[in-house]
């Protein structure tokens, strides 16, 4: 990734102090999850001089991201001290989203000694993160960065941070599934959820994303490509290759797909493209200018 992206305007920021914030020095941290900006940026690419730090691109409508983050946040908080990962809003910090190139979200990039290291691009399995962070730890040995960062436990008063409130009892089922790669089970208990409550968001994105794990898991990329650009009409080899697509972070490319062979398939025959179409719509969220975009030219190939 070296001169694909260019971190040179916010090594030098100067960062207003804030204790356990990403502003902090790297022995005020409370956290080893932490929000970084625009302006704290320096810091953090200091930091990344004593152990690897993860920088999570994000946004609060995307919904893969939703996904993603947790897994992330619960792997480095295993490690103890050995990562720290700097969480980016990509629209509250445009400087950042800017310096690294971030045409698609959730993208996660390292930094090690201030060189930024490739992690992934979209929402990937527990599993593939834990062995992407294995990687990492061993390119930082490689190159001496190797320490662990003494983080505290408490907050100011010298108590224990208020405990997040618990998930009600079927999204803990399906997160649980998940974390096992039991997509089946999860899907199960979102859809036990939205009996109970249809109108339950959080079930209807967390069905939605673990849908397109399960899908994408069975895939293999060059095959379902090939298969797609044999039978360009084929509605289920399109759909394999979207989901590939969205599931990597390339969202235009999974939405013109489908949106391309609505266009061309008899009125008869487009019914399931356009109910996917609004299934991958909902995942990445209806504000989203990409989404917006893609529900414009549908309305007008409708209509």
């Amino acid at each position: 990734m070296r001169g694909a992206v260019d971190l040179s305007s916010l090594r030098n920021r100067p960062a207003a102090p804030a204790a356990g914030t990403a502003q902090a020095p790297a022995g005020a941290l409370t956290d080893v999850v932490v929000d970084a900006t625009d302006e704290s940026f320096g810091q953090i690419l200091e930091i990344s001089r004593t152990v690897p730090v993860v920088v999570d691109l994000w946004a609060e409508w995307c919904g893969p991201c939703k996904q993603l983050s947790p897994i992330i946040e619960k792997v480095t908080r295993e490690l103890g001290g050995r990562v720290l990962l700097a969480k980016v809003d990509v629209d509250a910090n445009p400087q950042l989203a800017q310096g690294f190139r971030a045409q698609s979200i959730p993208m996660v990039v390292a930094l090690i000694a201030g060189q930024p290291v490739p992690m992934f691009t979209g929402a990937v399995p527990e599993q593939q993160v834990r062995e992407v962070f294995a990687q990492l730890l061993q390119v930082a040995a490689q190159n001496g960065v190797t320490g662990t960062l003494p983080v505290g436990g408490a907050d100011a008063e010298g108590t224990e941070p208020d405990a997040e409130p618990p998930l009600p009892p079927l999204h803990a089922e399906a997160f649980a599934a998940i974390e096992v790669g039991d997509y089946a089970a999860a899907i199960t208990a979102y859809e036990k959820a939205l009996a109970e409550n249809p109108r339950d968001e959080d079930a209807i994105a967390g069905l939605g994303q673990v849908r397109l794990l399960d899908r994408v898991q069975k895939l293999d990329l060059q095959a379902a490509r090939a298969a797609a650009a044999a039978a360009p009409l084929d509605a289920q080899a399109q759909f394999d290759v979207a989901d590939l697509d969205l599931a990597g972070g390339h969202v235009e490319d999974a939405f013109g797909r489908l949106l391309d062979l609505f266009a061309q398939l008899p009125s008869d025959q487009r019914t399931p493209v356009r109910e996917r179409l609004v299934e991958l719509f909902g995942l990445i969220g209806a504000a989203d200018p990409r989404v917006v975009s893609a529900r414009n030219r549908l309305s007008s190939l409708l209509f």
